[in-house]
């Protein structure tokens, strides 16, 4: 189930652009101080269930939850960092864009196989509330899923975004569930060596929401089942252990991409730009091609964690990278 005119609302409100909204609203917001504004908007964004789609895949379902969605300003600051402002700035412009702002969605996905129920990253969870995220729940439910349907949790990678839905109160938030993730990135992130560098708050977070769930984890690598129909395929560089699923059912291939490209027109028309949260930037760039070159050369469908939501479409190959062609009703035939 999907609310447009809500989600594009809400947005636009908490981008700062709340001009656009009701004139009840704009007269409430009016007298408001700035943080009752911003309380205002959160609230006004939790009043409707968050953005779910459902579509068929073969004899899978596959659900999208949006778990939240941030805009920010200074796109050059997180993508073509080795850019001139200016550069990022005119190809976000050349796509219909503002130069100067973005916005990153947060995009779980369950996959009903008709035997497992399987989750891929749990989103922002409860630190993300505060600022209206960690809706994943909640849009489970819209869908008529709870969290003890669920059977298997898989974790791309282990950033922030996409294991802080884990836990919940300290407890499980999926406690039927057996997880899955990848062995190299578990390796890295848990080492006492992260001590002391950048990547200790991360290093933290997977103390705190995945290490308490080792006992019921399976580590797997390049080419490891999940369940049957769906497997794992190493694409590090994002992060040291980032793996994308490569999903068939009934002939339908599908690939969750998970963070290999960040941005539909930044990350994917200019793959060999720099990505901020990119941890080894020339490996996350080459990892950026082969898969894309693989998506684009078989004409698969892909869902992308950090693309427009419902988040899944195609690319066809350019001159300088790739096209990013949203679904429509390919799967509905």
């Amino acid at each position: 189930m999907t609310m447009p005119m809500m989600g594009r609302r809400a947005l636009l409100g908490s981008a700062g652009l709340g001009v656009l909204a009701a004139p009840a609203i704009v007269r409430a917001q009016a007298t408001a101080p700035a943080a009752a504004q911003e309380t205002t908007q959160i609230e006004i964004d939790r009043a409707m269930p968050p953005e779910t789609h459902r579509f068929e895949f073969g004899e899978f379902e596959v659900f999208v939850v949006k778990d939240g969605a941030r805009p920010s300003g200074a796109p050059n600051e997180t993508f073509g960092t080795n850019q001139t402002a200016e550069a990022v700035g005119q190809l976000l412009q050349e796509n219909f864009l503002p130069a100067d702002q973005f916005v990153n969605s947060f995009s779980p996905t369950l996959v009903n196989t008709g035997s497992d129920v399987v989750l891929f990253d749990t989103g922002l969870g409860q630190a993300g509330r505060a600022q209206g995220g960690g809706r994943l729940v909640e849009g489970l439910a819209a869908g008529g899923y709870t969290p003890e349907d669920v059977t298997v949790v898989v974790l791309t990678h282990m950033h922030g975004d996409h294991i802080g839905g884990l836990m919940e109160d300290g407890k499980p938030a999926f406690p039927n569930a057996r997880y899955v993730a990848g062995q190299v990135e578990y390796d890295f992130w848990t080492d006492e060596a992260r001590v002391g560098t950048p990547a200790e708050n991360g290093h933290k977070g997977v103390l705190a929401n995945v290490k308490p769930l080792a006992e019921k984890m399976t580590f797997v690598g390049d080419g490891a089942d999940v369940v049957p129909g769906i497997t794992g395929m190493a694409a590090f560089g994002h992060s040291p252990g980032h793996m994308i699923y490569n999903i068939e059912s009934a002939g339908k291939r599908l690939v969750l991409t998970a963070d290999t490209a960040n941005h539909f027109v930044l990350s994917l028309q200019r793959p060999e730009w720099e990505v901020r949260f990119d941890m080894d930037k020339a490996a996350a760039a080459e990892t950026r091609k082969k898969v894309f070159d693989m998506v684009a050369t078989d004409r698969i469908a892909f869902l992308g964690y950090h693309m427009p939501f419902p988040a899944v479409g195609f690319v066809e190959k350019q001159e300088t990278g790739y096209r990013f062609v949203p679904k429509s009703y390919q799967f509905d035939l």
